[in-house]
């Protein structure tokens, strides 16, 4: 069995193929390519729903596998350690693990997907809340 970068080929991404690419001159040329679920739409293969579901079943597990014992939290610049806070670590592949220090045993993991939609939405505004009275906002109907 071949071993690329500690994985058997044909485990999860490490799982290539050769497959035909146009080359500039129009000869067709041959690369390796990553055949993961993630890689399948630039070979022309859609994912089926109970494939989407898998991949994303497995990629939550393995990303709750990971150990992050030894990871660098991270919170706000100006915060103080005894204000509870939000403390976020950066974890292999892009993922992203996040807490709040007033309960640091409670670890909510993202993939890098994941967080980018998250950041993304939330630069968006897509989160902003309403000014009220619980936000320190003025009352609607003031």
């Amino acid at each position: 069995m071949h071993r690329f970068r500690n994985r058997a080929v044909g485990e999860g991404w490490a799982t290539r193929v050769s497959a035909p690419i146009m080359g500039t001159s129009g000869l067709s040329l041959r690369r390796t390519v990553r055949t993961s679920e993630v890689w399948k739409g630039s070979l022309g293969m859609a994912e089926t729903e109970a494939e989407i579901k898998a991949r994303k079943e497995r990629e939550r597990d393995e990303l709750y596998a990971l150990d992050i014992k030894g990871v660098r939290w991270e919170s706000a610049p100006g915060t103080e350690s005894h204000e509870e806070r939000v403390e976020i670590a950066q974890l292999p592949g892009g993922a992203v693990a996040m807490r709040s220090s007033l309960e640091p045993e409670t670890v909510l993991r993202y993939t890098e997907a994941e967080w980018r939609a998250f950041v993304l939405g939330a630069r968006d505004g897509e989160f902003d809340l309403e000014p009220g009275p619980h936000n320190g906002g003025v009352a609607a109907s003031e």
